[in-house]
C-alpha cells in the first residue's frame, strides 16, 4: 500500500510547523513523534518506502559517525549533546537529515528486488526488536 505523502513529507510538515504537530521546536518532541508514527504506520501495515527503511535503519549510525562515538542513546540525545538546547537540536537535526540524505540520492528501482528485500527484513527484524 503507497501512502500519500510518506516520512520525509511529514519531516517537511513539522520543519515548517513544529508547533502544530509537536508542541514547540524540540529534538526529543520530534524523535518521539518519528517513534509514534513508525509504529503507527506498522500497525496498519503500511509499507515503509525504500528510503524510509534507510532512515529508520541508518540514520542513528550516520549521527554516531558524524561525532565519532558509539552509544545506546538515541541520535536525539546525541544531537542534544552537541547542541546548548532542544530548539537547536530540533534545528541541526533537519541539518543533519539534509546531509544524511546527499549520499542516498540515487533511487532503487523497483525492480531492484534483491536490495529491497534485504533493506526490508533488516528493517522489520530491527523494528521487532526495538519494541
Amino acid at each position: 500500500m503507497e501512502v500519500k505523502g510518506g516520512l520525509f513529507d511529514i519531516l517537511a510538515k513539522i520543519k515548517a510547523r513544529p508547533g502544530l504537530y509537536i508542541g514547540r521546536p524540540s529534538v526529543s518532541n520530534l524523535f518521539m513523534f518519528l517513534v509514534g508514527y513508525k509504529t503507527a504506520r506498522k500497525e496498519l501495515e503500511i509499507e515503509a518506502t525504500v528510503e524510509e527503511m534507510r532512515f529508520y535503519q541508518e540514520f542513528h549510525q550516520f549521527v554516531e559517525k558524524k561525532y565519532n562515538l558509539h552509544t545506546s542513546n538515541t541520535w536525539a540525545k546525541i544531537i542534544l549533546l552537541y547542541c546548548p538546547d532542544e530548539k537547536q537540536g530540533f534545528e541541526h537535526f533537519f541539518e543533519l537529515l539534509e546531509e544524511f540524505q546527499k549520499p542516498h540520492s540515487h533511487e532503487i528501482h523497483a525492480n531492484d528486488v534483491e536490495d529491497k528485500e534485504v533493506i526490508m527484513n533488516r528493517y522489520n527484524k530491527n523494528f521487532i526488536t526495538s519494541q
